[in-house]
């Protein structure tokens, strides 16, 4: 196992007029992810050789688009997680649904808001919605991964209790003593696994993809992520601690169906539809012709 000393939460802090403002290493994941991705995007478009006819937006476009998937990813994330996992508690403290400082952001809930922020972009300017999707698709795999290196300097969503070598004990909660263990609990880094697999992983096979003349089939990145991301999670989650409302004495894995040892959690439960769904994108752009390339 391996004890690690763990790095702040808060890169610095700054008193300034009585107040005190902290940069985190999850805010700064997040805003690098973003400006990575907005580059990606902006490289993507300025290459219509890779669409086979044309870009489906002008690169100054991008930059607009940002500020709706800014706002998409956080309203999204916030309301799903306050939906998917902790519905009773905001119910009965709506107050708390703002405070987006205090932790409490769903992937799955993120991603459904940038769809819709990206589909009424699409729609005021008259962009393919399904060409919009692939180069988002391109472009969020490095934010994936640098919010799952945040989780793990954050010491949080960590992994299930293993006597695996490579093992981490991290610090306050997930540290007391696992059933029939003397000591420090020692756990997966499931943010790490996550990181791998979610960002190093599912970047470079898009990569490729595009590399290989993927996008001048409409659908297809967009697939090719919605399967990568929602098998790696799913394949994660074997790993993951369950969310704690979901964690009692009888289901001390977190199952929200099934039985207490065979089931499946809410982390696998949202992921299974983004496979499907990604599966059907993938198989219709296979089955159609790919945009020819526009003529020199």
């Amino acid at each position: 196992m391996t004890d690690i000393p763990w790095i702040s939460p808060e890169i610095f802090t700054i008193h300034l007029f009585g107040m005190e403002f902290s940069l985190r290493w999850y805010a700064l994941a997040y805003l690098v992810g973003l400006l990575a991705g907005w580059r990606i995007m902006v490289g993507l478009m300025r290459r219509p050789a890779l669409w086979g006819d044309r870009a489906p937006m002008r690169p100054g476009q991008v930059e607009e688009l940002l500020t709706w998937v800014i706002l998409g990813v956080v309203l999204g994330g916030r309301l799903g997680f306050v939906l998917f996992y902790e519905p009773a508690y905001y119910l009965a403290n709506p107050a708390q649904i703002p405070l987006l400082w205090q932790g409490g952001m769903s992937f799955h809930g993120g991603f459904l808001g940038v769809v819709l922020a990206s589909w009424w972009f699409c729609r005021r300017h008259g962009i393919p919605a399904l060409r919009l999707a692939d180069a988002l698709a391109v472009a969020t795999p490095i934010g994936l991964g640098l919010g799952r290196v945040a989780n793990f300097i954050n010491a949080e969503l960590w992994g299930r209790p293993t006597d695996a070598p490579w093992g981490v004990i991290f610090p306050g909660e997930a540290a007391q003593a696992c059933p029939g263990v003397t000591g420090p609990c020692a756990r997966h880094p499931s943010q790490l696994y996550e990181a791998g697999l979610e960002g190093v992983v599912l970047a470079a096979l898009l990569f490729l993809l595009v590399r290989a003349g993927g996008l001048r089939r409409p659908g297809q990145a967009l697939g090719v992520f919605l399967m990568g991301y929602g098998l790696s999670r799913f394949v994660v989650e074997f790993f993951r601690q369950a969310d704690a409302q979901f964690i009692t004495p009888d289901n001390p894995l977190g199952h929200v169906l099934g039985g207490p040892v065979w089931g499946v959690t809410m982390g696998q439960l949202l992921s299974l539809p983004m496979v499907l769904v990604g599966l059907a994108f993938l198989l219709r752009a296979r089955m159609r012709p790919a945009v020819p390339a526009a003529a020199p």
